[in-house]
């Protein structure tokens, strides 16, 4: 009987294992056939091979069907060695193209300095866990990491969530509050969603990054603390300094050293090991086997991702959530109920280079106009099956209903 249930595994394991290399080999030769310039297909295709020999390499060396945490650190390790000088970023980083090495070599330098840092990027393209990276990369690692979505926090509530407040400060302070600025002494503060705070507060924190110091909410003792900032946004910074919605001043403070991370549209070579990466976490979390088939793996890896790796992420797990108890293998046909709508989208989308490329490209029309088109259809029909919820849209597309209002803003999208 053991010896049946260890030939079952080793079956189910090489089964796997030959899918995969089907889903590679397919991806590979739906490169070959698609857009863009010859060179710019065969760099694609060259990073998909390195990719998967990476894959391959770990588990050959673990003697394991599939990956799991440590499979994953393995190769996060040899990705940093030898001829990439990467070792030491936050483990959670996946990715090897040519844009995400770039940012890898920014983090390293930025790990062992104390500039203020500007990340910038679309929503969902990963800028805290750069934050994280930089701040456990640098001397700071063994102080605290504290992070405020400055977006979250209501207007009369932000001042006092940055610097702390006074007991009896405002209705409802019963006692004294230390702010992030506080707690992140001697470490690192993240500001996420820099763009959104109020002019008023704006002042306030151009004065604490000038005189590394601040008073509580109510309070008139001068506190100094020893902080590293660095902020985030998916914002026009410039344009709002045009406007005058944003602080000239307060802007080059934060943009001291910018970072702009690649949606994941210019990194398509990372989405199956990012794939690889979610499923292996999420089977691991929910105690599945859930494995994509071929026609699944292609599909997502040709996608655009308006929502880039997040959207990737809430995809992936809703995959492994959703499907029937029991089920390993994961098709088209088999995809759960629920989930078929998002999929017919996906599928829509990206349905065969040469219909794609003469129903979504124009002549003389740049990658970025094609895909806000592209985007734009999406975030609509989604609205529309919706009944026009955005909480329900947002679902959807795997992403937050704020991004969603953020974009119907952008396209020009309302319900009338």
């Amino acid at each position: 009987m053991v010896v049946m249930d260890t030939r079952e595994r080793m079956r189910d394991s090489l089964r796997a294992f030959l899918t995969d290399e089907c889903a590679t080999l397919e991806t590979i030769v739906v490169a070959l056939a698609g857009p863009g310039g010859e060179q710019q297909r065969l760099d694609l295709v060259q990073q998909l091979i390195r990719d998967r020999l990476l894959v391959v390499k770990a588990k050959l060396a673990q003697g394991k069907g599939s990956m799991d945490e440590s499979d994953l650190t393995s190769v996060t390790a040899e990705r940093m060695s030898g001829e990439t000088p990467y070792r030491g970023l936050h483990a959670s980083l996946v990715g090897q193209s040519n844009t995400m090495q770039q940012v890898y070599r920014e983090i390293k330098r930025l790990s062992h300095s104390q500039a203020t840092v500007l990340l910038r990027g679309e929503s969902g393209t990963g800028k805290e866990l750069v934050a994280k990276a930089i701040h456990l990369g640098g001397e700071r690692a063994k102080k605290p990491f504290v992070r405020l979505h400055c977006a979250a926090v209501t207007e009369t509530l932000l001042e006092s969530e940055l610097f702390g407040h006074e007991r009896g400060a405002f209705t409802g302070a019963v006692e004294q509050r230390k702010g992030k600025f506080e707690q992140a002494d001697g470490g690192t503060l993240f500001l996420d969603e820099i763009g959104d705070i109020p002019l008023a507060t704006q002042v306030k924190l151009l004065r604490v990054l000038q005189e590394r110091g601040f008073e509580r909410v109510g309070g008139s003792r001068f506190l100094s603390v020893d902080v590293r900032v660095i902020s985030a946004t998916h914002r026009d910074l410039e344009a709002m300094v045009r406007a005058g919605s944003f602080r000239e001043d307060l802007y080059y403070r934060l943009n001291v050293v910018p970072i702009t991370l690649p949606p994941l549209r210019e990194r398509a070579g990372d989405i199956p090991l990012l794939i690889e990466h979610f499923l292996s976490r999420f089977n691991r979390e929910n105690r599945r086997q859930v494995r994509l088939g071929r026609d699944l793996l292609t599909l997502m890896s040709r996608y655009h991702w308006p929502g880039n790796v997040r959207e990737l992420q809430n995809c992936v797990e809703r995959l492994v959530v959703m499907v029937e108890p029991g089920q390993g293998l994961v098709t088209f046909d088999t995809i759960p109920p629920s989930l078929r709508g998002y999929f017919s989208d996906m599928k829509q989308v990206t349905s065969g280079s040469p219909g794609r490329a003469g129903k979504d490209w124009v002549e003389g029309q740049s990658l970025g106009e094609s895909l806000q088109e592209i985007e734009r259809r999406r975030l609509l029909n989604s609205l529309e099956r919706a009944g026009w919820v955005q909480a329900k849209a947002a679902r959807v597309l795997g992403l937050t209903p704020r991004q969603v209002a953020y974009k119907m803003k952008k396209y020009g999208i309302s319900e009338a």
